[in-house]
């Protein structure tokens, strides 16, 4: 057995046993935020709870915002060409080592392209090799096939969807009063996210999710151990729609669709047109939701679709309002500029990108968003990278590289792609830590010595 095969297992064996539900992930550590405010600032235990409730509902836009971009990238992944495509690719691997390397590198490509969409479309990628596997007599580790799904998380920030970056090339934001606004092309298009995205997503993530693969196929534990429902068979067509009235025929009207369709293409050609290559949450999430709109073919098929999307995002419904009451017991209490301040201060200009990835990695333990924890640290960065001479854009993308790193130890990002698979996080999490751990060097050496 391989040193990350062995770390892999021991790590999956002891996140099996103690990884809480990440609710209850999220509750521990707003205690933990909230004694540690009483300990390290001024604000005492009243003001604490004050501090949680002024931030409970303070980014409901941008919650609003990340629920948008998982729901409309689950009902893109779900339209008919996408899930065809899919099943077709899952039917490929004939081993579970083809299987997790397959997995890994699909994860990476759509992660890396949009990371809502990259969280689903994987999903249902390892269910569907599973389920495939499974009709064929081919041994797959279910876990790792999951956990190999969710490593495309730690490639996110360097694409076209980072939270930081987009917020930051959007005009009127927080921080431009310090900074200004930062065009894509300065932080996830430029030579040194490309580079990092390459290593990670060509070679780090899919080798070592590879290597975890356990030698002895009599360890695997395949889906219908951990989910048969989803071996039963499915209806993908309902068959021809009986028109009985002008409701149905409303509903099931592909010109109603194309016409919304063509509406946003246009306005999409529009923006680009008269405002150059730029992107944010907005316009993102517009695109993606016009292009499922276009492919479900009709209005009552995407209602369907988003019906089914919204159960994913039900866990950062429900979580997101902790996290941001975490926010806001870390930045009314003054703990999160502390603690930011403190460690980033004491970087130079060549050291700040490495510096500026542990914080941003630590923070994101407590505040598992990127844009959130950006909207917490992004003036802070910011004004210290300009005192230092450091470009802005390579700030950003240092930052993001912390939040997606340690997004392998924080369980909050893969409530959808777990409700999916029918796992629980406890089952996959000792795999993405080892991954998180392997990729610390990696990480070191690109910040410190890619080129900008």
């Amino acid at each position: 057995m391989s040193l990350i095969s062995t770390a892999g297992s021991k790590l999956s064996d002891f996140s099996e046993r103690n990884m809480p539900n990440p609710y209850l992930f999220a509750i521990l550590l707003s205690f933990i935020v909230y004694f540690a405010g009483i300990l390290a600032t001024d604000s005492g235990p009243l003001q604490m709870v004050v501090h949680w409730y002024d931030g409970f509902w303070k980014y409901l836009k941008f919650s609003m915002q990340m629920v948008m971009i998982l729901v409309t990238g689950h009902a893109l992944a779900i339209a008919p060409g996408v899930r065809t495509g899919i099943k077709r690719l899952a039917g490929t691997p004939n081993s579970c080592s083809q299987a997790i390397l397959l997995t890994s590198y699909v994860s990476c490509m759509i992660h890396y392209v949009h990371w809502g969409l990259g969280l689903i479309v994987s999903a249902f990628f390892a269910r569907e090799v599973a389920k495939e596997a499974h009709r064929r007599g081919v041994l797959i580790h279910y876990p790792l096939l999951v956990a190999a799904a969710f490593s495309g998380h730690m490639l996110w920030h360097v694409g076209p969807s980072t939270s930081a970056g987009l917020l930051s090339a959007t005009k009127g934001h927080v921080f431009e009063s310090i900074f200004g606004i930062v065009p894509m092309t300065d932080s996830v298009f430029s030579i040194y996210a490309i580079m990092i995205a390459i290593m990670l997503g060509g070679f780090v993530i899919p080798i070592t999710m590879w290597r975890m693969t356990p030698k002895e196929s009599g360890t695997y534990r395949g889906i219908d151990q951990y989910a048969p429902q989803f071996l039963k068979p499915e209806d993908d067509d309902a068959g021809p729609v009986e028109r009985r009235g002008l409701a149905d025929m409303l509903e099931n009207s592909t010109l109603i669709s194309y016409v919304i369709g063509l509406a946003g293409i246009v306005y999409v050609i529009y923006f680009y047109a008269t405002k150059g290559f730029k992107l944010d949450l907005n316009l993102f999430n517009f695109i993606f939701l016009i292009a499922g709109i276009i492919l479900h073919k009709t209005p009552i098929r995407y209602v369907r679709a988003i019906n089914e999307a919204t159960v994913g995002a039900s866990g950062i419904i429900l979580q997101f309002p902790f996290y941001a009451g975490i926010m806001g017991m870390m930045t009314y209490s003054g703990l999160a500029s502390s603690v930011a301040s403190g460690i980033l201060n004491v970087a130079t200009a060549n050291t700040f990108p490495v510096i500026c990835w542990l914080t941003g990695g630590l923070v994101n333990v407590f505040i598992p968003s990127g844009g959130g924890e950006w909207g917490v640290l992004g003036g802070i960065v910011g004004k210290i990278s300009v005192e230092l001479g450091v470009p802005i854009g390579k700030s950003i993308v240092a930052f993001g590289c912390g939040d997606m790193w340690t997004n392998m130890f924080q369980p909050f990002w893969a409530i959808a792609l777990l409700g999916i698979t029918g796992l629980r996080a406890r089952d996959i999490m000792g795999y993405c830590m080892t991954l998180g751990l392997v990729g610390i060097p990696f990480f070191f050496i690109a910040l410190y010595f890619f080129p900008y």
